[in-house]
């Protein structure tokens, strides 16, 4: 676990954790177009939100790749 304001393993920055509050159904409907997508609930949200800032024209330019899909790399010790 990273200590909060600390950085992630290998030199990247933190990602940011945000509590989100959502009506039942619209996190069920969320859920299951995210597993049409072989996506988590997180991930479909990351991905929608990044759209939509991309769509507005807001997203930052310096905004990193969405991170990979399934487990991190093992580091070696």
């Amino acid at each position: 676990m990273v200590p909060s304001g600390g950085s992630a393993p290998q030199g990247r920055p933190q990602r940011k954790q945000v509590l989100l509050r959502l009506d039942p159904s619209v996190y069920e409907a969320l859920a299951r177009w995210a597993g049409d997508e072989f996506r988590s609930a997180n991930a479909q949200i990351e991905f929608l939100l990044r759209k939509a800032l991309a769509d507005a024209g807001r997203l930052p330019k310096d905004t990193g790749p969405l991170p990979r899909r399934g487990r991190p790399p093992v580091s070696e010790p």
